[in-house]
């Protein structure tokens, strides 16, 4: 398995929002062959001395951090789907993205386990 994780700043009061854009998301990456994709809306979420999921998106006030997993089969297929979902278009946002795009930090991840 191969792990594609999306850390966000999601305003509040773009909660719904926020919940039928990834609706819309998962549906695409399903599509191009993603395995899952779980999404988690800040509940308990502590402040720390040096770092914190605040300062690595630079959370503003009235803004919660949501975290976002993509399980895939394998790297390959990770990035040969995004390639093809550029390349058909895919990704095309309609309206609007409820969060700042610009402080959104991803990563991909070799799973250890598989549990």
């Amino acid at each position: 398995m191969y792990l594609a994780v999306l850390v966000i700043p999601v305003p509040e009061t773009k909660l719904e929002t926020y919940k039928a854009w990834a609706k819309n998301s998962e549906a695409i990456f399903k599509r191009y062959g993603c395995l899952h994709i779980m999404d988690g809306w800040q509940d308990f979420v502590p402040r720390g001395r040096q770092t914190d999921f605040y300062k690595a998106v630079d959370a503003q006030e009235g803004e919660k951090v949501v975290v976002s997993i993509q399980v895939w089969p394998d790297k390959a297929t990770m990035f040969a789907s995004e390639q093809r979902m550029h390349e058909d278009n895919a990704l095309d946002v309609e309206g609007e993205i409820p969060f700042d795009a610009s402080r959104l930090i991803t990563g991909c991840f070799e799973s250890l386990s598989n549990l």
